[in-house]
């Protein structure tokens, strides 16, 4: 039988009830990204899925290293991730450059060791 406690209870609590002037603050940002125009080079829109998945589960997780030789354990799940991004990366560049792109691709993949293959 699992015990329910006030610390499991707060972790489940959203935030505009954890901490609503916060909650306010990232409606106001967001509000405000969506209505205006900032010509700022260093910063960027994303969509509703990256501000999905940059605050998902993987935000708990620490994955120094490289997939399969990481530092910490349980990373297996990270490691798929991390092959994944890589496997897209290098699919999209081939497709849409050239030849000597994928070439430099696959080098950087070899000099990085990375353990999975296409």
């Amino acid at each position: 039988m699992t015990q329910t406690t006030d610390a499991n209870n707060r972790m489940n609590r959203p935030l505009d009830d954890v901490d609503p002037q916060i909650a306010g603050l990232l409606r106001d940002e967001a509000k405000r990204q969506a209505t205006g125009l900032e010509l700022i080079p260093s910063e960027n829109l994303v969509s509703e899925a990256v501000l999905e998945a940059m605050g998902s589960i993987f935000t708990n997780k620490y994955a120094e290293g490289y997939p399969g030789k990481r530092y910490y354990g349980g990373c297996e799940f990270a490691d798929k991730v991390e092959q994944l991004a890589w496997r897209l990366i290098a699919r999209r560049n081939c497709l849409a450059r050239s030849t000597r792109t994928c070439k430099r691709i696959r080098a950087r993949r070899r000099t990085l060791r990375c353990t999975w293959r296409r």
